[in-house]
């Protein structure tokens, strides 16, 4: 089951309650390549948070899922409204990316690095 597609609209996000979720970037050529595995209280999507509001990636469920959805404009208008709120959600999605990026680091050093990325 598809949840969202790179370069689609991203018009809402998801929070994982129960399930698995892969993201996956798209290569010209081949299968879309896998690089991360979301689970419960994850977070599906951070697109929605960023102009252009277009998917950096796509996800799929790999196990049932069951999810919260949130209409993104309507969370970037209560963001806009409230400005605790919004740094508080500015905060956490900053946090996820941060942690997507580190992850994607990691696994490219374990791919291409002489000696890996020393994390094992």
């Amino acid at each position: 089951m598809l949840v969202l597609e790179e370069g689609g609209r991203a018009d809402r996000f998801w929070i994982v309650r129960t399930g698995t979720v892969a993201l996956d970037l798209h290569v010209p050529g081949r299968r879309a390549a896998v690089v991360e595995s979301l689970g419960h209280n994850e977070l599906i999507g951070w697109s929605w948070h960023f102009p252009p509001y277009m998917w950096q990636l796509g996800a799929a469920a790999t196990t049932p899922v069951r999810a919260y959805e949130f209409d993104a404009q309507a969370v970037r208008t209560m963001c806009a409204d409230d400005p605790a709120f919004g740094r508080a959600v500015a905060t956490w999605v900053g946090r996820v990316v941060a942690h997507r990026l580190h992850a994607s680091r990691i696994r490219l050093l374990d791919l291409y690095a002489p000696y890996g990325s020393g994390s094992r």
